[in-house]
């Protein structure tokens, strides 16, 4: 009899949970508490191993990438409102791959319904967790139908958390939210634009970091940009309560440069943003028995980090390894898919707060130390391709 496992999520982690599980000979059932699909997202930079573990997964032919030709041209605009030339997220070691966050979701998704030669994965639509109990022998969980009202008890042979920063499995399984989550004094918002930043080419990536506030525009070969707001708040409480746009304009109030202005003009008509206080979650351990936590539920690295696709995809894909690997012992299946996993997990989290200075600099000496950084990261980019040529005997 196949092992049943219950994944709660079907964002990034979930589904490649799911996939890993079945992969490995499991029989996954994901409930989502929303009633349906997600579309669309914020931009997402896909690293090297986010796009190994989609190749592990089976969906790399399913996802779709947008990277403009050599990454694109990229700006920052000086306190006096000019431009420079400056230093992308697609220009960074390890190539990544553009996408949106709904371009993974939808391979994902090509993913779970299977190809013919895999079983689909069901997924069930309004439907949360409510009560999780572990038996040692099996995970007994109250599941509630949110569109009916109903509710059903089923076993399940695992649990795995995937329903993001604040979860609900966590909170159940592990613990209150505020023991493992840490708090970074300060917000964000991302969203989709419906046009480019004035006077910039399509695909351009624009930059305005001045201390305390960051706005980013990342540009696609074949879709319109997506836009970062981010300020560093001392009440990150207050910020939640009230009109999240007049938030960001009083926060923003004396940045008046053409990415700010657009931005906010923007938002006033975008029909679906994400505005949250940014954290990482930390824990001792990310499996109790038979219920474990993968991605934001388990990890957060928050947006700073640039890695949270990437480690999302990867979790899922070794889980499904780990479980091959020791199909009998589920014990000894998830403390070597942890052992693998958590020393680059601890790596990018500590990286994110020396990244969170690029995104938004925490003073006017981090602002200046932040530009001089990247004028000479600049300055040696550009010097490569000469160093090319010359090592080439000088062919074009």
């Amino acid at each position: 009899m196949r092992k049943r496992a219950l994944v709660a999520g079907l964002g990034i982690a979930g589904m490649a949970a799911a996939i890993g599980l079945r992969q490995a000979g499991w029989q996954p059932v994901i409930v989502e508490r929303a009633a349906g699909r997600r579309t669309g997202g914020y931009f997402v930079g896909l690293m090297p191993q986010g796009r190994q573990a989609a190749a592990d997964l089976g969906i790399s032919g399913h996802l779709h990438t947008r990277n403009p030709p050599g990454g694109g041209k990229a700006y920052s605009l000086t306190r006096r409102g000019t431009r420079e030339p400056g230093l992308g997220f697609l220009h960074q070691p390890g190539a990544p791959a553009a996408v949106v966050r709904g371009d993974i979701e939808a391979a994902l998704w090509q993913g779970l319904r299977g190809d013919g030669t895999s079983e689909p994965v069901a997924v069930r639509f309004a439907t949360r967790p409510v009560e999780i109990d572990d038996t040692g022998t099996e995970v007994r969980v109250l599941l509630e139908d949110t569109a009916t009202g109903t509710w059903c008890r089923e076993s399940f042979d695992l649990v795995v958390g995937a329903d993001g920063l604040r979860s609900s499995v966590r909170r159940m399984v592990f613990g209150p939210h505020e023991d493992f989550m840490t708090t970074w004094d300060a917000m964000i918002c991302a969203f989709q634009l419906q046009e480019q930043v004035p006077t910039f080419a399509a695909a351009d990536s624009v930059i305005s970091a001045r201390d305390g506030r960051g706005a980013w525009v990342f540009g696609f070969a074949d879709l319109p940009p997506t836009a970062l707001l981010t300020y560093r708040t001392a009440d990150v409480e207050g910020q939640l309560t009230g009109s999240r746009i007049e938030r960001l304009r009083t926060a923003f109030a004396d940045m008046d440069d053409p990415v700010v202005r657009h931005a906010l003009d923007s938002l006033e008509r975008t029909p679906e943003f994400l505005f949250d206080s940014v954290h990482q979650v930390k824990l001792p351990r990310w499996s109790r028995g038979r219920v474990v936590l993968v991605g934001d539920a388990a990890w957060c690295l928050n947006l700073y980090s640039g890695m949270g696709a990437t480690f999302a995809l990867h979790g899922g894909a070794e889980l499904g390894r780990a479980l091959r690997e020791s199909p009998g012992d589920l014990d000894a299946a998830l403390t070597a898919w942890e052992s693998r996993l958590r020393p680059s997990v601890t790596r990018h989290q500590r990286l994110a707060r020396v990244k969170q200075q690029l995104f938004v600099p925490s003073n006017r000496p981090a602002e200046a130390l932040r530009s001089l950084v990247l004028r000479l990261a600049i300055a040696a980019r550009e010097r490569r391709p000469a160093k090319a040529r010359a090592a080439s005997g000088g062919a074009p």
